[in-house]
C-alpha cells in the first residue's frame, strides 16, 4: 500500500480524523495538501505530519460549503501538487438537535457543510482525479446516517445523504476509474473526548449502552493513527482498485451495513 507519487486532497485537516489521515498519508509516502477552515489549527497540523516524512503536507484554507471556495482551493492545491489522484473527506460539523425541535437554520447549515460541502468537494476533485487517469474518493458517514438519533436528527439525516450520493457517484464516476467509498468510523478523537469529559455520569452511562456496549473490540473507540491511517491509506491505494460504492464500518464492530 505504497502512496509514492500519490497526491491527495484532505478536508477537515486542523485535528482529529482528518489531521490522522493527513499524518498517514505523508507517512505512507504522499504529497498531501491539507484543508480546513482553522487556519491556525490546520496550518500546524501540516507542519506536524510534513516532519514525519518520506511525504510531504502543506495547508490551505477552504469552505466546504462554498463552490467558489472549493473551485479556488483545489485548483491552487492541484497546481502545487502537479495533479490529484485522491481526495479524502472529513469534514463535517455537528449539532445536538431531535426531530420536534430542530431549527431551520441549524437543518440547513448542517445540511450546508456535510452534504453540500461532500458534493462540491467530491465533483470538483472528480474533475482533476479523471483528468489523471482515475483514482479515489473516500468520503466519511457515520453510524447516525444508519440508525434513529433522537439526539442529532439533523446530523442523522445529513449522514444519511452523505450515504446515499457516495453510492450515486461511485455508479456515475466508475467509468471514469474513479472509486467512491463512505467509512463509518467509530474513533477517540479530541472531539469524542472533549464530549465525554463534559458529559455527566448518567449521559456516560446511557453513551455506553448506546454507543460503546456494541463494539466488539474491547467496547472502546479507535485510536485515529493505529486504527484508522491505514484503512485511509488502502483506500487510495491500487490495492483496493476494485472497491467502490461501500460503506465501510471502522469501528470495532459498532455498526453493520448489510
Amino acid at each position: 500500500m505504497d502512496l509514492q507519487g500519490k497526491r491527495i486532497i484532505v478536508t477537515g485537516c486542523a485535528r482529529g480524523m482528518g489531521a490522522a489521515t493527513m499524518r498517514a498519508y505523508v507517512r505512507a509516502g504522499a504529497k498531501v495538501v491539507g484543508m480546513d477552515v482553522a487556519d491556525e489549527t490546520g496550518t500546524a497540523a501540516a507542519a506536524e505530519a510534513n516532519a514525519l516524512g518520506p511525504g510531504a503536507a502543506s495547508y490551505a484554507h477552504v469552505d466546504i460549503s462554498s463552490r467558489a471556495s472549493v473551485e479556488s482551493a483545489f485548483d491552487d492545491a492541484v497546481k502545487r501538487l502537479g495533479g490529484l489522484d485522491a481526495l479524502a473527506h472529513p469534514a463535517a460539523i455537528q449539532r445536538s438537535s431531535n426531530a420536534g425541535d430542530v431549527s431551520v437554520e441549524d437543518w440547513d447549515l448542517m445540511f450546508a457543510v456535510n452534504v453540500r460541502g461532500t458534493m462540491l468537494t467530491n465533483q470538483v476533485a472528480y474533475r482533476y482525479i479523471k483528468a489523471a487517469g482515475g483514482g479515489s474518493i473516500v468520503n466519511f458517514g457515520s453510524i447516525s446516517g444508519q440508525r434513529p438519533e433522537p439526539g442529532a436528527a439533523a446530523y442523522s439525516a445529513s449522514k444519511g445523504a452523505v450515504h446515499a450520493w457516495t453510492r450515486s457517484a461511485a455508479g456515475t464516476w466508475g467509468k471514469d476509474g474513479i472509486r467512491v467509498n463512505a467509512i463509518l468510523p467509530a474513533m477517540a478523537t479530541p472531539m469524542y473526548l472533549e464530549a465525554r469529559a463534559r458529559s455527566t455520569p448518567g449521559e456516560l452511562t446511557a453513551s455506553h449502552w448506546r454507543n460503546h456496549a456494541s463494539i466488539a473490540m474491547g467496547g472502546v473507540y479507535g485510536d485515529p493513527d493505529r486504527d484508522l491511517g491505514p484503512v485511509m491509506v488502502f483506500l487510495v491505494s491500487d490495492a483496493s482498485r476494485f472497491i467502490t460504492g461501500q460503506l465501510i464500518p471502522v469501528d470495532g464492530g459498532q455498526t453493520s451495513v448489510r
